[in-house]
């Protein structure tokens, strides 16, 4: 390792400790704020909490600094000098987690603020992000963790993958300064790699998964998970990781697959499928849309067995189809309705469904991506409007390893939940209902979304 390498891991694990603290010297607003909180009471919401429990109506949330103190009915008695918020028939739910965005691959902060601000105002309260310029991503990061700027808490990976990798393009505008490959972000792995060193480096950057992405042999993507999980942190891996099939990600055992749609290179003769991540050869559609697929029954069976996450990522295929329609882009690996259909099988297998986006809608739409993956996976796929906000909420927060503070609505936890004025449980389109967002404890209002 060269000087600058390790310059850098040492700055950046003093900054993971700082982030993991929730620290920002200097920042006497966030202190005051937290010094003695007065408890908010909001109350007569229809309350629903994402744990499985029935919809609650009359109820009362109180928040006490960062987090809920409570879950009563409105009749119940309040703390002294709580201030209460009349909430009367309004839903409330665990504020919404998107487990597959890209803030700064190249880096854009001002863009990327201008992402995160639509993010919180449309209820959004934490985001995955699933691999960039981590020198920027951190300072987003640590932004919004001490409310310089509105936004969800960014939780983000460390990248991991093959040396024939980085010659993507991608790869070399998020190590701007640096030799793509060479950085505690981004890191190109071989047979000669200190796994447990690698590890380390990529810990040192205030990640909080590692993610395994392209170019990698089984044997690789396993001693990597391993060393990963002794070392206390999630493995977050595509569904193929070229040459690594399928079927050999779940047996590795990473914590999260990302891509339904690359499930389907399973069903491929072995000699057929890609070797490598830039070999982007469009996979038949039709065996996967004529019924349940026996390779993928296969696969989805052992991924709920093992309580592996599906990030399933269907709107972005969507997209894709849309962009080669225009002929704007090339024909995709699957198409939309594809990965839907592959999707639509994993749930019935039982298997966990994360709503990701992996995109964004266009700057000046008024609501993000996630709303349409929310919708896909309701109209779509067929869940109901209940497990899609269960996918949002509880399963996200399993994704991004954070169950512990959020996804859903329980004393003790981050007071991160919205309110809106029709009931999301019938129908996710009724989430653009939204008029209020408490993330941390702190509220804004849709309707100043758009103000300075």
């Amino acid at each position: 390792m060269n000087q600058s390498s390790r310059s850098w891991t040492r700055l950046a694990a003093a900054l993971a400790l700082g982030l993991g603290l929730g620290l920002a010297p200097g920042s006497s607003a966030l202190a005051q704020a937290e010094a003695s909180p007065r408890p908010v009471a909001y109350r007569g919401t229809v309350l629903f909490d994402g744990t499985g429990s029935p919809v609650r109506p009359g109820m009362t949330l109180v928040v006490t600094g960062e987090r809920i103190s409570a879950l009563q009915p409105d009749s119940a008695p309040l703390p002294p000098d709580t201030r209460v918020v009349d909430a009367t028939g309004l839903y409330a739910l665990p504020g919404l987690i998107d487990a597959h965005v890209h803030i700064a691959t190249p880096p854009d902060a001002a863009r990327a603020r201008h992402h995160m601000k639509r993010w919180l105002y449309s209820g959004v309260t934490a985001v995955r992000g699933m691999a960039d310029d981590l020198r920027s991503v951190a300072e987003l990061a640590r932004q919004a963790r001490v409310r310089e700027v509105p936004s969800p808490d960014i939780h983000y990976a460390a990248l991991m993958a093959g040396p024939g990798f980085f010659r993507d393009p991608r790869t070399q505008a998020v190590s701007a300064g640096a030799v793509p490959g060479q950085t505690p972000w981004m890191q190109a792995i071989d047979q000669s790699t200190d796994i447990p060193l690698a590890v380390a480096m990529a810990r040192g950057t205030g990640a909080s998964g590692i993610k395994i992405y392209a170019d990698l042999p089984v044997e690789l993507v396993r001693a990597i998970t391993e060393e990963a999980h002794r070392q206390g942190i999630p493995v977050w891996a595509h569904a193929m990781v070229y040459p690594t099939a399928p079927q050999q990600m779940i047996e590795a055992g990473p914590d999260v697959l990302s891509h339904a749609c690359i499930l389907a290179h399973q069903a491929q003769p072995a000699a057929q499928r890609p070797a490598t991540y830039a070999s982007r050869t469009p996979i038949e559609r039709a065996p996967f849309l004529a019924g349940d697929h026996p390779v993928i029954q296969s696969l989805v069976e052992q991924i709920s067995y093992r309580s592996l996450i599906l990030d399933a990522t269907v709107r972005v295929y969507v997209e894709q189809d849309a962009r080669h329609a225009a002929g704007q882009a090339r024909e995709p690996v699957c198409s939309g309705p594809m990965t839907a259909a592959i999707t639509a099988q994993a749930w019935r297998a039982g298997v966990m469904i994360a709503a990701g986006t992996d995109g964004e809608t266009a700057d000046p739409d008024p609501w993000p991506a996630l709303f349409e993956e929310l919708e896909l996976l309701q109209d779509q796929v067929g869940m109901s409007p209940a497990e899609v906000l269960v996918s949002a909420t509880r399963i996200n927060a399993a994704a991004l390893g954070q169950s512990a503070d959020m996804g859903t609505l329980e004393v003790g936890k981050l007071a991160n939940f919205i309110l809106t004025r029709q009931d999301p449980t019938t129908d996710v389109a009724r989430l653009r209902s939204l008029t209020t967002v408490v993330k941390r404890g702190q509220a804004v209002h849709r309707a100043d979304y758009g103000q300075p």
